[in-house]
């Protein structure tokens, strides 16, 4: 009798992966919102997505433990940076970049809900209690650049809701192997907008004082390229998540060419964008 675990028994059906349906999670967030230039949140949604009443970015890094099986939990610390949009009035983030530790991770989130994730390096620091608040440092890594980091001091609990659902929008698409056809944008057949499902049950939620949000220049990792006018608000919330996904539509594959790039270390040139706030326009205020 010889065994051979590259295939699996058909009998039960098994998930093709460990990240297939809906995941437990405990997690340790900071979460950011800040507001940028109009005219760069609306360059960084690809259609049907249309920008949201206030060109706001979401970022959030977590230490998270992920509940696989009664006997398995992976610890990694992941970020997640969003575009506020919104499609057919569903409020949302447009997933801009998801760097995170682990190729298991980042290899079943590109593959089932078409996550843009990168394997990164990171660091997440909470200091001892003085004063009824403690320090916290998050950093993400890639390429030898620390292109993100999050700092400030941990304060009392906020009233803000612990339980409710935010959604994610995502495009699951496979490029072609046979670009000499150019057919479809450059992907072998559909591509889909995929909308993430993650409902928070956070036991606590606290103001983050003196809150930082740092952009470093990374050629491939460019969120440099979306500023920082105004840091509206930073919390850390403990809790649970439990996350999922949906296919909303599927896309022409020409919607998402000019954006695809970026989920691979290929820097590119970009756009150039004139900015009404250049010509003295637009005032943002928090």
């Amino acid at each position: 009798m010889a065994r051979l675990r590259y295939v699996h028994s058909p009998a039960p059906a098994a998930p093709v992966t460990p990240a297939a349906g809906s995941t437990q999670h405990t997690v340790r967030s900071l979460r950011a919102l800040y507001t940028t230039h109009p005219e760069i949140v609306a360059a960084l949604l690809p259609r049907p997505l249309t920008p949201a009443e206030r060109p706001q970015i979401f970022v959030q890094f977590a230490h998270v433990a992920m509940h696989l099986g009664p006997e398995r939990v992976v610890t990694v610390g992941a970020a997640t940076v969003g575009v506020s949009c919104s499609h057919e009035g569903q409020f949302g983030y447009y997933v801009l970049a998801m760097p995170m530790e682990g190729e298991f991770v980042v290899i079943g989130g590109r593959e089932k809900f078409g996550e843009p994730k990168k394997i990164a390096q990171t660091r997440f620091e909470l200091g001892d209690e003085v004063d009824g608040r403690r320090r916290v440092n998050a950093q993400v890594t890639r390429q030898g650049v620390t292109f993100l980091e999050i700092d400030g001091l941990v304060g009392e609990t906020v009233d803000s809701p612990k339980q409710f659902t935010e959604h994610f929008f995502c495009f699951k698409g496979m490029p072609t192997c046979e670009p000499h056809k150019n057919q479809n944008g450059g992907f072998d057949g559909d591509v889909f907008l995929t909308r993430l499902v993650w409902q928070r049950d956070y036991s606590s939620v606290r103001r983050v004082h003196e809150a930082k949000l740092t952009l470093r220049e990374s050629r491939f990792d460019p969120l440099v390229d979306v500023p920082v006018l105004s840091l509206d608000r930073m919390e850390f919330a403990e809790g649970r998540t439990q996350t999922s996904g949906e296919v909303v539509r599927a896309v022409p594959g020409e919607w998402l060419a000019p954006f695809w790039g970026q989920r691979y270390d290929n820097p590119q040139e970009g756009v150039e964008l004139a900015l009404a706030t250049e010509k003295g326009a637009v005032h943002v205020g928090v």
